[in-house]
C-alpha cells in the first residue's frame, strides 16, 4: 500500500486532569488538548506522515493553541471550520486514567455537537486525500452527527479513499436515545480497515463474545477468539480488508499487560505481550494504536510488522503524559 494523505475527521476536546490521585484542588489542575481523532494525528505527525485534522472549534485562543499544537507536530489543521461559542471538555479525575468512573464529558452544545447535515462541503473537503479517519466517538454524540458521518462515508467512499474506524465505545456518550447498534453498521459498511477490540466489536456490530473470557484467559485462547471475530467481521462486511483488536488489562494504576491481534482475510497475527509498572498515563493508548496501524499499513509493512508496530505505539503512550503520543515506537 503506498502512503497516503490521511484526513482525520472528530471532535477537538481539550482535557483537565488532576494531577495527583486526590480531587482536583487550586494548583493541581493540568490541561491538554485530545480527542481520539486529534490524537491520531499528532502521532501521524510525529511520523511525518501527510495528515489533515478536521474539526469544528469557535474562533477563540483556547481553540488556536489546541490546534497549533497539532500544526506544530506538523499536521495540517486549515481545513477545521471555525464557529459555535465552546470548545468540548473532559475532566480526568486521575493522574493516569487507571481507576474505575474517572471521566466527566462536557461537550453537550459544544461547536462540534451542532454541526448538521448538509454543513460540510465532503466533496471539497476530501480532495486531495487518498484515507479518511474516523471513529465510534462522533456518531455516538447525536443523530445529526451520525449524518454527518455518513455524508462523509458516502463521498469518500464514492471517491475511492480508503476509510478506516476506531470503534471506541464511551457509554456516557450514548444518551440521545439510540444505541451503538441501531447506528454503526450503516457506518462501518463502508471500511477497509476496523480497529478496536472484541467487546467492541459485540456492542456495536453484534459480533459474538465469549462472556466467559476474563483477566485470566491466556494470549493463546484470546487469539482464536479474536481470530473467529474478525472472521465473522470479514462475512458481514465485505469492504473490510484489515482488523486489528488491542487487548489492554490493568490490575493497578501503575500495571498495564497490552498486546493485539491483526486479522486480514485468510492470515492471523498476535504481537509480543508488552508488561509495565510505570504506567504514566493511560489515555490515548488506543489511538497510539490506531496511529500505528495506520502508518504501518500506509507504509507497506508486513502483517507481523503490522501488529508490531501498532501495539508498539500504543504501549508507548503510557510512558507519555497527555492525550498525544510523542511518537515513540
Amino acid at each position: 500500500m503506498d502512503q497516503q494523505k490521511i484526513l482525520l475527521f472528530g471532535e477537538l476536546l481539550l482535557r483537565f486532569s488532576a494531577g495527583s490521585d486526590q480531587f482536583i484542588h487550586a494548583g493541581n489542575l493540568s490541561i491538554y488538548p485530545g480527542g481520539s481523532e486529534a490524537n491520531v494525528a499528532a502521532s501521524l505527525g510525529h511520523w511525518k506522515l501527510p495528515a489533515s485534522y478536521v474539526s469544528c472549534v469557535p474562533d477563540n485562543e483556547l481553540a488556536n493553541q489546541a490546534l497549533n499544537e497539532l500544526t506544530r507536530l506538523g499536521v495540517n489543521t486549515s481545513l477545521s471550520i471555525r464557529e459555535g461559542d465552546r470548545i468540548g471538555l473532559y475532566f480526568l479525575l486521575t493522574p493516569n486514567g487507571l481507576s474505575k468512573g474517572e471521566v466527566v464529558y462536557d461537550r453537550k452544545y459544544s461547536a462540534f455537537s451542532q454541526l448538521k447535515p448538509g454543513n460540510i462541503d465532503w466533496e471539497k473537503l476530501l480532495e486531495g486525500h487518498s484515507w479518511f479517519h474516523f471513529t465510534a466517538l462522533t456518531p455516538a454524540l447525536n443523530d445529526d452527527l451520525a449524518q454527518v458521518i455518513l455524508e462523509g462515508l458516502e463521498t469518500a467512499h464514492k471517491k475511492g479513499l480508503t476509510i478506516s474506524v476506531d470503534l471506541n465505545y464511551r457509554n456516557k456518550l450514548w444518551n440521545y436515545g439510540k444505541q451503538p447498534k441501531e447506528v454503526m453498521p450503516q457506518l462501518v459498511k463502508y471500511a477497509d480497515v476496523i480497529m478496536g477490540n472484541i467487546w467492541a466489536a459485540n456492542t456495536m456490530l453484534n459480533i459474538p463474545v465469549d462472556e466467559t473470557l476474563n483477566r485470566e484467559t491466556p494470549v493463546n485462547q484470546y487469539a482464536d477468539h479474536a481470530n473467529q471475530s474478525a472472521t465473522d467481521l470479514f462475512a458481514l462486511y465485505p469492504q473490510c480488508k484489515h482488523v486489528a483488536y488491542t487487548f489492554r488489562f490493568m490490575d493497578s494504576p501503575k500495571h498495564n499487560l497490552f498486546y493485539g491481534t491483526y486479522h486480514t482475510r485468510g492470515i492471523n497475527y498476535v504481537s509480543e505481550v508488552h508488561e509495565t509498572f510505570g504506567v504514566i498515563d493511560r489515555i490515548g493508548s488506543g489511538d497510539a494504536f490506531m496511529a500505528g496501524l495506520i502508518y504501518a499499513l500506509s507504509i507497506g509493512k508486513n502483517g507481523q510488522e503490522v501488529i508490531e508496530t501498532a501495539t508498539s505505539a500504543g504501549f508507548q503512550k503510557l510512558f507519555v503524559k497527555g492525550d498525544f503520543g510523542d511518537g515513540s515506537l
